[in-house]
């Protein structure tokens, strides 16, 4: 996979944030070179955000997102400025566009909710080519002066931005780092109705790269022909990779001295929330009946027959814990803003949701006291191996300081 074939999900994500008419589209299609976004004099031109994938060297693969005007009015205007603040949710930098040499009430509300986000954050004023600033305003080293209609500034803007998000390059790897050169990797892939036809999804497409780049060797298979898959091996395989909805079946052909783990698994830990997804497991034992259980997905795809989050894990929590529970379902970017009436929240890997909005949503929870799990995890404490699905990574954690 190529730097301009990576996920969106792996990519650094900028939002340009602002007034109606301040440039924000404009802007975005200097910055690419190309005519992202729908530019127009009338208000509310962009209803929705604007997605463009694209490489800012020397940073990398990033996503630039072009937002409704935050002082939009009406009934659709509020709706704007609600998926606006979700957008905020899902940055690693904003960008604050303005027309004005200081920033207007509204815009200074703006800049206080991209302030708590703790992420860097840029104030560039729009237009200069418009205008001619007073002295104090040149002065004013924190407001950076670009003009989209003719390119004025727009290098530096990008040198900084790159600069500003240079430590933000994700360097922990999804599996290399568990393995050696020459090792086995078994990836146990279950062709199922829900699989996506003809493709593998996000998470195993990482770990076969990443025992490519490691100098190991792939062993892809379905549960069906694992257990003749293991005999034909020469020797042990260093590491059993499994879909976490097959564990029960995996576990019973995996001998006990061979390491096991799932994809969903090593992502908690490549989304960088292991810890808080392992303790937030335990809390399955200890739901009563009629406790609430958030179950969230980051992609958005049809539910079909025997669908995991929605019919396999409510099912197989109902089993283990012999308690009638409450299930609520969110899909997508849709998180709830309020999340203090559950009692658990289960979550999927997150392969569609880069680090940010996973641990927007983590730490959402953490600060309400609320459990946080992933699907795999929870699937591996209900089948009582979860002390042996999470050792190899807690193993390498241990012995790597970094």
């Amino acid at each position: 996979m190529g730097l301009n074939d990576t996920p969106s999900a792996e990519r650094i994500h900028i939002g340009f944030f602002g007034m109606c008419n301040s440039g924000k589209s404009s802007l975005i299609n200097r910055i690419t070179g190309q005519q992202v976004s729908l530019v127009s004099d009338i208000g509310g031109t962009t209803t929705d955000p604007v997605k463009k994938a694209m490489e800012l060297l020397p940073l990398g693969p990033v996503l630039l997102i072009d937002t409704p005007g935050f002082d939009d009015t009406g009934i659709l205007g509020s709706l704007r400025v609600s998926r606006t603040r979700e957008v905020l949710d899902l940055c690693d930098a904003s960008v604050l566009v303005t027309e004005n040499d200081s920033l207007s009430a509204d815009e200074t509300d703006l800049l206080d909710l991209i302030k708590k986000r703790n992420i860097p954050y840029f104030v560039v004023r729009n237009k200069t080519d418009l205008s001619i600033p007073d002295q104090d305003d040149v002065k004013n080293t924190d407001m950076l002066r670009v003009s989209a209609l003719t390119g004025d500034g727009i290098g530096e803007l990008k040198e900084k931005i790159a600069s500003a998000l240079s430590g933000s390059v994700k360097q922990i790897h999804y599996i290399a780092d568990l393995i050696d050169p020459g090792d086995t990797v078994v990836l146990v892939i279950p062709i199922d109705t829900s699989a996506p036809k003809g493709r593998l999804i996000l998470p195993q497409q990482l770990a076969l790269r990443d025992i490519l780049d490691a100098d190991a060797i792939s062993v892809v298979t379905g549960v069906e022909r694992l257990k003749e898959t293991l005999e034909k091996l020469k020797g042990k395989p260093a590491l059993v990779i499994t879909d976490s909805q097959v564990f029960s079946s995996v576990m019973k052909l995996v001998p006990e001295d061979i390491p096991l783990t799932s994809f969903s698994i090593l992502m908690a830990r490549y989304k960088g929330f292991l810890d808080t997804a392992l303790r937030g497991a335990m809390a399955i034992d200890n739901l009563r009946d009629g406790a609430k259980v958030l179950i969230s997905e980051g992609c958005t795809h049809h539910r079909q027959c025997g669908d995991i989050g929605t019919v396999k894990l409510p099912a197989w929590l109902g089993r283990y814990t012999g308690k009638k529970l409450d299930f609520s379902y969110t899909q997508g970017h849709g998180f709830p803003d309020d999340i203090s009436s559950y009692d658990l929240i289960i979550h999927c890997g997150g392969c569609m949701l880069n680090d940010a909005e996973m641990h927007n949503r983590m730490d959402k929870a953490v600060n309400a006291r609320i459990p946080f799990t992933n699907y795999g995890i929870a699937i591996a404490r209900m089948n009582g191996i979860l002390d042996r699905c999470s050792a190899p990574l807690i193993r390498c954690t241990a012995k790597d300081p970094n």
